[in-house]
């Protein structure tokens, strides 16, 4: 089940030629995130596979998901349509908020430590990044996922259409970062990486200490607190990242240090993307049932798979140094959904849980058969430190 080969002999040819390169001048990770690392995986036992630290990050990370789906499935718990008053129709206890605080920081920095425990025990490899950066495309979907649920769906929160854009601003700024990798053949980590895991933490902890109420402000004139974050989000991705990346990628091109792609395939990896994310706005736009509003949390799912399957295959191409899908197959059933929802209206929330059940199986598939393929091509096991590397 899990033996398809998903890697051509030259995909792994190209992992057998990769060599890590990023670059971070970001101050908070130099001066204080990876000092703490470097001293804190002292303490982690030689034993303790660099994977294994990646996939306890995770697993925090589902948790979440599953404590937020559990106590706030619509997200109304921190506010329902229309309602005026937080403290009348408040359901959800202050700890779920404070156990996703801790869970989110745990999970930023399990994954800070596990390339210092690889390269501390002399495991370092392409496994180990494109196992790392394949659930990084997920987690970066995850927290913002979750998140919404801080905010219920008040006079104090935004409508979901525009609460999907700012998923998808979010994730977006992934993509673009490693677009950008795909062209220049460098990871440029972004400044607010490490902001964005510190803020996100401490959005979850104001309301465990003082409650959602906490967030249910104006921040000037008739300016809430979401809505001025909102702002934040967007410009942060519009006047930040993607102009910084734009910009290396011309200095990669000016100097000849980059890849020295044509045009069309330097933009390659925009089209599925763009496919996807046009394609779920449509239909959160257009749906005959406002599927959106009937199961946000099904619809943004959807969403977020998909983009993780996307980015995790663009990934594998820029470390392989092959060409990445120009049109990812997966787009195919969920134009085929969009489709049987608009023409079939009574299907459509039948049509979003099939689609949503097969993009994760599809997605899982791809992983799992991803890491076993590399797994065999290196002659070593994912979660297991060999012998020797134990000393």
């Amino acid at each position: 089940m899990f033996d398809y080969k998903y890697l051509s002999k030259k995909h792994l040819k190209g992992f057998d030629k990769y060599k890590y390169s990023a670059i971070d001048t970001s101050p908070l990770s130099r001066y204080v995130m990876h000092p703490t690392w470097n001293f804190t995986v002292r303490f982690i036992p030689k034993w303790i596979a660099p994977n294994l630290l990646t996939f306890a990050g995770f697993l925090c990370m589902v948790l979440t998901v599953l404590i937020i789906m559990v106590y706030d499935y619509d997200c109304t718990a921190a506010g329902r349509p229309g309602s005026k008053t937080i403290e009348e129709h408040y359901t959800k206890p202050n700890w779920v908020y404070t156990v996703c605080a801790v869970l989110v920081f745990l999970a930023y920095n399990l994954d800070g430590i596990d390339g210092k425990q690889a390269r501390r025990i002399g495991v370092s490899g392409p496994l180990g990044e494109m196992f790392d950066h394949g659930l990084d495309s997920y987690i970066v979907f995850f927290i913002p996922y979750t998140l919404l649920s801080v905010f219920g769906r008040d006079e104090f929160s935004i409508p979901l259409f525009r609460a999907y854009l700012i998923v998808a601003s979010i994730v977006l700024n992934f993509y673009v970062t490693h677009w950008e990798k795909y062209n220049t053949g460098t990871l440029y980590l972004p400044w607010g990486y490490d902001l964005s895991m510190w803020v996100s933490s401490l959005l979850f902890l104001a309301p465990g200490i003082y409650g959602p109420a906490v967030y249910k402000v104006h921040i000037f004139g008739n300016v809430t607190f979401l809505q001025a974050l909102e702002v934040l989000i967007h410009c942060t991705g519009l006047f930040t990242t993607l102009p910084v990346a734009i910009y290396n990628v011309y200095l990669s091109y000016k100097n000849k240090t980059g890849n020295m792609f044509s045009l069309t395939e330097a933009l390659r990896p925009i089209w599925s993307m763009l496919v996807m994310t046009l394609t779920i706005a449509v239909w959160a736009i257009k749906s005959p049932n406002n599927i959106f509003e009937l199961d946000p949390k099904a619809f943004l799912l959807v969403f977020g798979t998909m983009f993780s399957n996307i980015a995790s295959r663009l990934i594998v191409a820029e470390m392989s140094e092959q060409q990445c899908d120009i049109i990812s197959w997966i787009n195919i059933p969920l134009v085929a959904t969009v489709v049987l929802a608009l023409y079939q209206p009574w299907l459509e929330l039948a049509a979003l849980y099939i689609l949503l059940l097969f993009v994760l199986c599809a997605h899982v598939h791809y992983g799992v058969c991803v890491v076993r393929q590399m797994c065999n091509h290196f002659k070593v096991r994912c979660f297991v430190v060999p012998k020797e590397k134990r000393k």
